[in-house]
């Protein structure tokens, strides 16, 4: 009974996924792991593995940020002369919001962003403050350089990092990390709301608590390791 049990259980767990790979099982999209990521659809339980997928398959990138608000161009694949590769990137020119300036990002950092926008950074300013946010005030995405004084290559050095300093409700008001951070007012609130919201969409983020180098900043990166601080 036992051995029949466990053998079940095995034809569950490796059969279910073969036949929906197959097309035998018709499932949505949205829980289907090899079917394109759709960045309108709520995130569930398969959006980690799908944004995973994003970094071995361009194609599936494409697609991803095609369902998305973002506007934005493809960049050839370059090698800087300090090794510093980007490849499978984009250049971000607005996207459900205006941001301070275009940037550079690889597919896989766009489509993270588009994510936490529509399903992290909006509902949170509406959620505080009753309004969406307008705008987005950034450091910058690409620079060719290591982490701090370590000889480790930043994510900032292929593109796959993006640092937020600020936003701009509709009605004008500003928010800054540097200036309201520490606060405890609904600025304060809503920065550690979209923190949080950050966690969910990026592999890393980084606000001032993590150490003083990130003091006015949110640091967002797409890299290996998970970190949220």
């Amino acid at each position: 009974m036992l051995r029949a049990f466990w053998v079940l259980a095995l034809l569950t767990l490796f059969g279910a996924p073969l036949v929906v790979y197959r097309g035998w099982l018709l499932v949505p999209p949205a829980w289907n792991p090899w079917a394109p990521l759709d960045v309108r659809q709520p995130p569930n339980l398969l959006t980690g593995y799908k944004l995973m997928r994003l970094q071995q398959e361009p194609e599936l990138c494409r697609l991803a940020l095609d369902s998305s608000v973002l506007r934005y161009t493809a960049v050839a694949n370059s090698e800087s002369a300090a090794g510093c590769a980007v490849e499978s990137a984009v250049r971000v020119q607005r996207a459900g919001v205006q941001f301070s300036s275009s940037f550079l990002a690889s597919c896989k950092l766009a489509v993270a962003y588009a994510l936490f926008e529509e399903h992290g950074l909006q509902p949170a300013a509406r959620k505080v403050f009753g309004q969406p946010v307008a705008r987005v005030d950034h450091l910058g995405s690409f620079a060719c350089r290591n982490i701090g004084n370590s000889q480790r290559r930043s994510q900032h050095a292929t593109a796959n990092a993006l640092d937020i300093a600020g936003f701009r409700l509709q009605d004008g008001r500003r928010i800054s990390v540097a200036r309201h951070w520490a606060g405890e007012g609904a600025e304060a609130l809503f920065l550690r709301e979209v923190r949080d919201a950050a966690c969910d969409s990026f592999r890393v983020t980084l606000g001032p608590e993590y150490n003083a180098a990130h003091r006015d900043h949110l640091h967002l990166d797409m890299g290996l390791f998970r970190l949220c601080r």
